[in-house]
């Protein structure tokens, strides 16, 4: 016997194979199935076919919100491009490569939107063909009465005996009644007669996979709204001091990021006025690990738009300002002390309210630049740092001990030489290069750094004129709280995908609802006459995990009963029984005959 034969006895005496199966163990060489070879074209369909899984559609989800994560680690250039920039200064090295990298265009970069346009594919292979299906499931009738109804998990029985002489019209009346029924409880609904009996076929829970594909659509959505809108959207960083204006033009931004299709004409006119800033702290104990911590921020704003009424309105943290579609966001603040410099003839040559970096948020010392291009033999360079509650330490440096002004102290080292803003170089107002300038105070000089308090005025070395940190207070007065104007970073955004966004993000939650909470299912009522008495099946099956599926068959064979009893067409003979099934139904496996 060859080994052909002997493997097609082996198959045939097998008791759990069928007869026609066929498979490759134990074929002789060249007998057994072999796979074709695929061309160009059989490899692109397998590969799309791999792409529009929900299994990749799911990992390209996973990686998507993996490839999100160093965005929140690393300051970004739209939305914190002097944050980029301090990362330059602290880490010169480790910079360039990670720029190369684009982690300080995380959301721009190649690699994120080749991983977004890769998700962004599968999904649309994912839901065209389910919705081709879905579509055609809804238009299909519901499927034939089983013909062993107690195969399935939940089944119930009973038996009623007819008041008339003709059991087939009490029996073609009962299913009659439970058609009614199943229809009153939302049930798609077709009846199947044949000669062993009358029976109903229901099904409903469509709108769970209805649901399922609103929640996809909405994703995708989501993902066009967020690709599309950004291209129309842009970001812009301001900071204003006290008493000054902001005016919504591209000159007016310290920076700006827009999108591709944003033109110099998009942005809508208005000017913004901050008032005032107020902040509260814990009031002053040494004793007490919470004293100068920050309680509520809240900038006072005075706004102007051209045919509108000037209002009154604040910007509070974590509550954006909204001006012509645009949000305004509270990003930080700081104190701006107003510093006038006079050359050696008594003319002012600055004069300025100069913005100074919070170094520490709890004590707010705080780091500024002063510089000084006309009007003096050189051009001049301060740096400087701003203590609101100045106190000494024993090596005789200073620091804040408090975030308000109790004791406000600035202190300026003096540079003089090339500012090197001359060559059209673009030059950070924060930073001052003194590559090419001497210092003449402060540090290794010998010559005390420049100390003053509100209100005083320091002559400048080398008889080049003077400085003063003008006061914003009364005269004579020893309450600082007013001394120092304060300023606010602010950061304008305008996005119109966020409506958009939002609508779809609603419509996800609706639809990821539906799927979770509409159970999918279908019933059956088959009645059939038996010694001239009716016969009662009741049997439902549901499509995934359903533990209400036994109730609702229990419900419906009451309230069966009850319409029958109603009716009076047959009577109660026997109590409702329930049978163990033989075998567990599937909805891929139920016969239609």
């Amino acid at each position: 016997m060859t080994a052909t034969k002997k493997a097609q006895a082996a198959r045939s005496s097998d008791p759990l194979r069928p007869s026609d199966h066929i498979d490759g163990s134990g074929d002789a060489p060249g007998t057994g199935i072999e796979s074709p070879k695929l061309n160009v074209i059989g490899w692109l369909r397998w590969g799309w076919r791999q792409l529009t899984s929900m299994r990749t559609a799911l990992v390209l989800l996973l990686i998507l919100a993996i490839a999100a994560i160093p965005g929140s680690i690393f300051p970004q250039r739209m939305a914190d491009p002097n944050g980029v920039t301090q990362w330059k200064t602290d880490h010169p090295d480790l910079f360039p490569i990670l720029d190369s990298m684009q982690l300080f265009d995380v959301y721009l970069s190649a690699w994120f939107s080749a991983i977004y346009l890769l998700l962004f594919l599968s999904l649309v292979g994912c839901v065209i063909p389910r919705i081709k299906h879905h579509a055609k499931a809804l238009g299909s009738r519901p499927p034939r009465t089983p013909a062993r109804l107690q195969r399935l998990d939940d089944f119930r029985e009973t038996t009623r005996t007819v008041t008339g002489s003709d059991a087939a019209a009490a029996a073609e009346r009962t299913v009659e009644i439970a058609q009614k029924q199943l229809r009153a409880l939302r049930y798609r609904v077709e009846r199947y007669d044949d000669k062993r009996g009358f029976s109903v076929s229901a099904e409903r829970g469509y709108a769970r996979e209805t649901g399922n594909l609103i929640f996809h659509l909405a994703l995708l959505g989501v993902l066009v709204a967020v690709g599309v809108g950004g291209s129309f959207a842009y970001t812009g960083q301001r900071v204003v001091v006290e008493g000054t204006s902001f005016v919504n033009t591209l000159l007016d931004y310290s920076s700006m990021n827009r999108g591709r299709f944003v033109s110099d004409d998009a942005l809508q006119p208005y000017r913004m006025t901050l008032n005032q800033f107020d902040v509260t702290y814990q009031p002053f104990d040494q004793t007490k690990p919470s004293s100068g911590q920050a309680g509520d921020f809240n900038a006072h704003v005075t706004v102007s738009e051209p045919g509108s009424a000037t209002r009154k309105e604040s910007v509070v943290v974590n509550h954006p300002l909204g001006i012509a579609g645009d949000r305004v966001y509270l990003l930080g603040n700081g104190y701006a002390p107003t510093i006038t410099v006079r050359n050696a003839a008594g003319e002012v040559v600055f004069h300025d309210s100069v913005p100074f970096l919070p170094q520490n948020n709890s004590t707010m010392t705080s780091l500024g630049v002063v510089k000084v291009p006309d009007g003096l033999p050189q051009q001049l360079g301060m740096v400087g740092f701003f203590y609101p509650t100045a106190a000494a330490l024993s090596t005789g440096a200073f620091t804040s001990a408090y975030p308000n002004l109790i004791n406000p102290l600035l202190t300026l080292n003096v540079y003089a030489g090339d500012l090197g803003i001359d060559d059209g170089t673009p030059r950070s107002v924060y930073v001052l290069d003194p590559s090419k300038m001497t210092q003449l105070t402060g540090g290794k000089t010998g010559v005390t750094s420049l100390q003053l308090q509100p209100g005083d005025t320091a002559q400048l070395p080398n008889g080049m004129g003077s400085v003063t940190f003008d006061n914003e207070a009364p005269k004579g007065a020893k309450d600082y709280s007013q001394a120092v104007k304060r300023y606010v970073s602010l950061q304008i955004h305008h996005d119109p995908s966020e409506q958009w966004v939002l609508g779809f993000a609603a419509l996800a939650v609706l639809g990821l609802v539906l799927a979770l909470f509409v159970p999918r299912r279908r019933v059956w009522v088959k009645v059939t006459v038996v010694d001239g008495s009716v016969r009662l099946e009741y049997a439902g099956l549901a499509r995934g995990e359903d533990p209400t599926l036994g109730a609702a068959v229990e419900d419906l064979l009451a309230g069966h009963a009850r319409l029958l009893d109603v009716d009076g067409s047959t009577a109660e003979a026997a109590p409702p029984s329930s049978e163990e099934p033989d075998d567990s139904g599937r909805f891929d496996k139920l016969s239609d005959r």
